[in-house]
């Protein structure tokens, strides 16, 4: 299934480009697809993801992979520190505290993470979450959310 994919390019990137791609850290936006959108666009915010997935499986592309997202802000993940420079953001709309990521989101972020695993070759090692490169600051995404994401992972892809 194809899912809807628009563009809303954000100001909040860095203009090098990264020079690796290791993997993905997922995050959730607490807020809707639309007001999201509106807040990595806004130059204020100092913030992006790559790419946000709605509740129906459309996708917002902000940032273009080879450039750097402000996503995750002070963070270390598998002995490495400042993940946006190398993990991709991956945000789902809405709060996965309040309701969990439906089948869409799930489909959708599968269907964005394929190509992109098949030419970084990546494993299930280098997949994340907010809460675990920033455990001190953020708690997304809601651990029973992460562990249902990383066996739809590991079915897909491990």
């Amino acid at each position: 299934m194809a899912f809807l994919e628009v563009i809303h390019l954000s100001p909040n990137y860095a203009a090098a480009p990264a020079h690796e791609r290791l993997g993905v850290c997922f995050h959730h936006s607490v807020e809707t697809f639309e007001r999201t959108i509106a807040i990595m666009t806004d130059a204020t915010s100092r913030v992006s993801y790559h790419c946000l997935i709605a509740p129906d499986g459309t996708r917002c592309t902000f940032v273009p992979d080879d450039c750097v997202a402000w996503h995750a802000g002070m963070s270390a993940f598998r002995g490495r520190e400042n993940c946006n420079f190398f993990l991709l953001g991956l945000a789902f709309a809405g709060d996965t505290y309040r309701e969990p990521l439906t089948a869409a989101q799930l489909a959708s972020a599968l269907e964005w993470l394929a190509p992109r695993w098949a030419r970084h070759r990546w494993t299930l090692d280098w997949m994340t979450d907010h809460r675990q490169v920033a455990p001190v600051r953020k708690n997304d995404l809601k651990p029973v959310e992460w562990t249902r994401l990383h066996a739809a992972l590991a079915a897909r892809f491990g």
